[in-house]
């Protein structure tokens, strides 16, 4: 193709009288234009619409028998916990689930035993809770950042396994991601942050600190795995570098961990990819 002639495109004419994705496509390929990216978002799309109709099954299930769900999504500043967490609510009932993203402590919380202000964010009878950050600031932001003492770090990993103990004993069901990117990958998010005036308010001085700090984040990550761990309550590692990926694959992760009403109707596979769901074991290769 010359310089002179233009990229063939698709008129407003022909879109609008489009009815499927696969007429979109013939159009594409009869204009030869790239298909490759249209094909993986077209793609996406259509698995995750198939992965929230089956959070909706789940939903219903866990109203109905009365279970109580709590998801931890942490990791890394801009490792995508909050855009994973909306694709998860998008289509869910408000009443019977809620997204907690706890701000700083008051004054009062400070002085408090530190699980309180978290128990009371608990789920109810017939409900999931999305917990955006979680009690396990404790493990990593805040020893990494200097908001809690070393007396304050160590008294919580002696406590946290026995307060899951506790949750997992009296029928609480917990399950913990951490969604793993690497160090350039969560350079490229902040610099898109950054010139992306509608996701400017993201960005933190918090998060320029966790480019400097990243190994020191690193060390508290692993001390956090090794002592948090456990049978009732592991880690699930979440390889998150590609976000389309990462959030079906989570939402794979949570439906197969539930035996819900209509699961053998599910119109895609509900299994993880397990190189990209990972059970944390010492020797598991990371991203980060």
């Amino acid at each position: 193709m010359s310089s002179m002639e233009e990229t063939p495109k698709i008129t407003l004419e022909e879109f609008e009288k489009l009815s499927s994705n696969k007429e979109l496509l013939k159009i594409i390929q009869k204009k030869n234009i790239s298909t490759e990216k249209v094909k993986n978002t077209l793609f996406y799309e259509g698995e995750l619409q198939k992965l929230q109709m089956e959070l909706v099954k789940l939903q219903r299930w866990v109203v109905k028998n009365k279970k109580r769900v709590a998801i931890i999504f942490e990791g890394r500043d801009a490792a995508g916990k909050g855009g994973n967490i909306r694709r998860f609510t998008e289509h869910l009932n408000p009443r019977a689930m809620r997204v907690v993203a706890l701000t700083k402590p008051t004054e009062l919380e400070r002085g408090q035993w530190y699980f309180r202000r978290y128990i009371k964010e608990l789920p109810n009878s017939g409900e999931i809770v999305f917990f955006d950050r979680s009690w396990y600031n404790r493990a990593v932001v805040e020893p990494v950042m200097g908001f809690c003492t070393e007396a304050q770090y160590q008294n919580f990993m002696v406590q946290v396994s026995e307060f899951e103990h506790m949750l997992y004993e009296d029928g609480v069901v917990i399950i913990k991601f951490w969604f793993s990117i690497s160090k350039e990958e969560q350079l490229s998010r902040f610099n898109a942050r950054i010139a992306t005036p509608l996701k400017r308010w993201k960005y933190s001085p918090v998060d320029r600190k966790g480019q400097e700090l990243w190994d020191v984040y690193t060390h508290y990550k692993e001390q956090m795995y090794s002592k948090t761990h456990t049978s009732y309550s592991p880690w699930i590692i979440v390889k998150a570098n590609d976000k389309k990926t990462a959030r079906l694959e989570s939402i794979r992760y949570v439906l197969s961990q539930f035996n819900y009403d209509g699961k053998e109707t599910a119109l895609t596979t509900i299994l993880p990819d397990p190189n990209i769901i990972l059970r944390y074991h010492r020797s598991a290769k990371q991203i980060d």
